[in-house]
């Protein structure tokens, strides 16, 4: 009898092999940070700064839709000062740490792919191999510790963002004015909601390098192995990071 989900189960199996290598890799490399600190520090560049505008669009569509949409549900039943605090909690919880993840994992981890796969093409990585040189030391640890310093930094960037884009359209379409807003922003306001969002996307940070990592270096050779694996860290990434914020969030405000 054929198991009919065997080929899923080894692929499956496979990536879990992947993750656990690379991550393994990256916390043994951890111990190289002072000699690779210039690469580090290009990442941070390249991952946060080169997002910034990025994430500060996104964001503020993300804090006015979900103002309107939280006035639609909530104006006829609660006080008007309330929506300012649904908006906030909202923002700070899952909105902020989520889409900055699954934005920037857009960029960021095809990009990753792309550099990897191409190095994987022309063989690069092997020449690395040759020379002594460790890829994951090399190539892989900075830009994941890059990751996972910049997606709170840019994650709180896009939270601020959201939050007055929020207040701002309140006040023009007449749902509540600044002070309604941002009093009931301020009212329950809980540092639990801010710093467990920002744990959130450290993690993300992580699961969008990986992604962009272990879909690079598994490249299969030529120009079509170097497109699937771009896509692939696309789909990859916005999965872990879906999977993550559900156990996060259970374990955080659960």
């Amino acid at each position: 009898m054929v198991f009919p989900f065997k080929g899923f189960f080894l692929s499956f199996l496979e990536l879990l092999s992947e993750i656990s290598y690379t991550t393994v890799s990256f916390f043994t490399s951890l111990r190289f940070v002072r000699k690779y600190f210039r690469e580090i520090i290009y990442e941070i560049y390249e991952i946060g700064y080169n997002s910034l505008l990025l994430v500060i669009f996104t964001s503020s569509f993300v804090g006015m839709v979900a103002t309107i949409q939280t006035a639609y549900q909530v104006r006829d039943y609660v006080p008007v000062i309330y929506i300012g605090s649904g908006v906030a909690k909202a923002v700070m919880i899952e909105l902020g740490p989520v889409i900055t993840g699954l934005v920037v994992a857009g960029r960021i981890s095809s990009g990753i792919a792309a550099e990897l796969g191409t190095m994987v093409v022309t063989e690069q990585i092997d020449a690395l191999y040759v020379m002594g040189i460790n890829p994951y030391r090399f190539l892989v640890m900075p830009r994941m510790l890059a990751g996972i310093i910049v997606l709170p930094l840019l994650t709180s960037v896009s939270i601020a963002v959201a939050i007055f884009s929020g207040m701002f359209i309140a006040n023009l379409s007449g749902v509540a004015n600044y002070f309604e807003f941002s009093t009931g922003a301020k009212m329950f306001f809980l540092p639990r909601d801010l710093f467990g969002g920002l744990l959130k996307s450290m993690f993300f940070g992580y699961a969008l390098t990986l992604s962009g990592a272990i879909s690079g270096l598994s490249s299969e050779r030529g120009a079509e192995g170097v497109g699937k694996a771009t896509t692939k860290a696309v789909v990859l990434s916005s999965i872990l990071i879906l999977v993550l914020d559900y156990i996060l969030g259970i374990l955080i405000f659960g």
